[in-house]
């Protein structure tokens, strides 16, 4: 037989709403848990120009994903990520917390657990996911005009 909820936690629950599990937590990660992220931007990332290749890899790479995005932040810089998840169809989110504003600026996490150890994007790892991306295209290019270059008669 269930445990049915007394009267009291009825009301209780009815006033201030069903207790969460780590609230804190929920605060920072924009509604979700640690536990669940596939990866974070803070802010001030948000804010920069463009999008993150990483992030846009990630959304392609996890579509049952939900993109979670601080809606305390102004519509412009969270505009790109929108596009980014619309266009490969992934759920997405704005969270406005009035009481708390977190770091974060964008949240990519599941309904579950993935224990992803590295959710976090550094300067170095940003740098290198570019370096090695503009790496690739100077050999894709190179390939391509060896192999596929009309000759000069």
């Amino acid at each position: 037989m269930k445990n049915k909820p007394d009267v009291d936690t009825y009301l209780q629950n009815g006033i201030y709403g069903n207790k969460q599990i780590k609230p804190e937590e929920r605060n920072i990660y924009l509604g979700s848990l640690r536990e669940r992220v596939v990866v974070a931007l803070t802010q001030s990332q948000v804010m920069e120009p463009g999008t993150y290749d990483e992030v846009e890899e990630l959304i392609m790479n996890n579509p049952n994903a939900t993109l979670y995005l601080n809606g305390n932040m102004a519509y412009s810089y969270l505009s790109d990520y929108i596009k980014l998840a619309n266009k490969n169809k992934n759920h997405f989110t704005t969270v406005t917390n009035k009481k708390y504003n977190s770091e974060l600026g964008l949240v990519l996490a599941y309904d579950h657990a993935i224990e992803k150890e590295e959710i976090f994007i550094n300067k170095e790892t940003h740098n290198s996911y570019r370096e090695k991306e503009q790496e690739e295209n100077f050999f894709t290019k190179l390939i391509k005009n060896i192999f596929f270059s009309s000759p000069h008669s």
